[in-house]
């Protein structure tokens, strides 16, 4: 197997001086050519972990531990102005709403062009690559539509111009952070479309940011399953889907809404995601899970192999007949 094009190894983010942690230990890692979907219920963590990989955390949580190799260097370890250039060119992210992403008194061809004058290109070149670029994530009318302002566009080409301001530096890793959250059915399937097409063409090693299992079974090759700050499984996304080994993984299969399913209650997950003040001692799923036992709510436990490319975080995988270090034998 190739040399992961991002890795990121036992990440913690904290908030408040170091005593209240966001992210936990989280490790994963990202081949190229790679969509990695990261899921999990609004709480989990999906977005700071990608404004960690990003070096963009605000400034009240830092990052107290782990390490963010992106093509061999720890970004981690950079100044804050070397790690501003390898976001500027190797690394994107488009994020989940654009209408706050985007300046809103700056022209969107403008917003683009920038990107691509920072990287020495001529105002009037940059301008031609602008409507190419506008063209390639399949806005109508370019040439137009770079003249036009955020609020002139819908949602569904505002995200488009998001896209196209990430793709303006050529970048080898991008991240999405629910890009299709704020749209309708259609569109969301328009940007999907978009990107699988973009991913392909350009060999980008994507990390894509949902809650909706639906858009993973679509777009990802792998699925990385957060919550409450803590990684709960990683695994090939047929095998998410097919044989899951984490208790929380198959409450949300369980909970999407199936057309063939004998009309009655919509299934869902008891309880909520602990706050980031308000951490349990041992598994952080432990109070919702049905398969607990005694030993989940004293012991943390460790992500670990259930088979050579599957993961889980839980005492006892495996359909939870046996516990983990009798499976792991």
């Amino acid at each position: 197997m190739a040399r992961p094009i991002l890795e990121v190894k036992g990440l913690t983010t904290t908030l408040a001086g170091g005593t209240i942690t966001i992210l936990e230990d989280v490790s994963f890692g990202l081949q190229p050519g790679e969509v990695l979907g990261v899921v999990g219920e609004s709480g989990s963590g999906k977005s700071m972990l990608a404004l960690s990989v990003m070096g963009l955390l605000p400034k009240a949580v830092r990052r107290t531990a782990g390490r963010i190799v992106l093509d061999g260097e720890d970004l981690a370890a950079l100044s804050p102005d070397r790690w501003r250039e390898r976001r500027g060119s190797d690394l994107a992210m488009i994020f989940q709403e654009p209408m706050t992403a985007l300046n809103p008194v700056m022209r969107v061809g403008d917003q683009v062009a920038e990107v691509l004058r920072r990287q020495g290109i001529p105002a009037k070149k940059a301008r031609q690559e602008t409507i190419n670029l506008f063209r390639k994530v399949e806005i109508p009318s370019p040439e137009q539509r770079v003249r036009g302002y955020p609020h002139e566009l819908s949602g569904g080409m505002r995200q488009r111009v998001m896209i196209a301001i990430a793709l303006a530096a050529n970048p080898k890793v991008l991240i999405a952070d629910e890009p299709t959250t704020a749209l309708d059915v259609t569109v969301q399937a328009q940007i999907l479309d978009l990107l699988r097409k973009l991913q392909k063409e350009r060999g980008l090693s994507l990390v894509f940011i949902t809650h909706d299992l639906g858009v993973i079974a679509e777009i990802a090759d792998r699925v990385l399953v957060l919550y409450a700050g803590r990684v709960a499984e990683i695994a090939p996304v047929r095998k998410i889907f097919d044989n899951p080994q984490h208790p929380y993984t198959r409450a949300l299969l369980a909970s999407i809404p199936e057309i063939d399913r004998p009309r009655g209650r919509l299934v869902t997950i008891e309880g909520a995601v602990p706050s980031i003040g308000a951490m349990p001692k041992g598994c952080r799923y432990a109070s919702r899970c049905p398969f607990r036992r005694d030993i989940c709510e004293q012991e943390s436990p460790r992500l670990g192999l259930v088979s050579s490319d599957q993961a889980a975080a839980c005492v006892q995988p495996f359909g939870f007949e046996k516990p983990q270090e009798e499976a792991l034998a």
